[in-house]
């Protein structure tokens, strides 16, 4: 499994990534964590607002700060 954390590297960003961390950790699953901050990139996934989070290549989430419990959900 690919995670994508989009961001330019904000706080939020960052904060996500821990939060995907996390969940990957509590999930017990296998996962690449990757962080994309080039914005031509992150417009390749047609995301207008930052954090998201892309699982295998899917826009799963925008916008907004995602708890560990809510990343775990994807990862099931």
């Amino acid at each position: 499994m690919k995670i994508e954390i989009l961001g330019t590297g904000c706080p939020k960003c960052k904060q996500l990534y821990e939060n995907t961390k996390s969940a990957v950790e509590q999930a017990g699953v296998e996962a690449e964590i990757v962080k994309v901050e080039d914005i031509s990139k992150i417009t390749d996934y047609a995301v207008m607002m930052t954090p998201a989070v892309v699982v295998d290549g899917v826009v799963k989430s925008s916008g907004k700060v995602l708890s560990p419990e809510e990343i775990k959900a994807f990862l099931q």
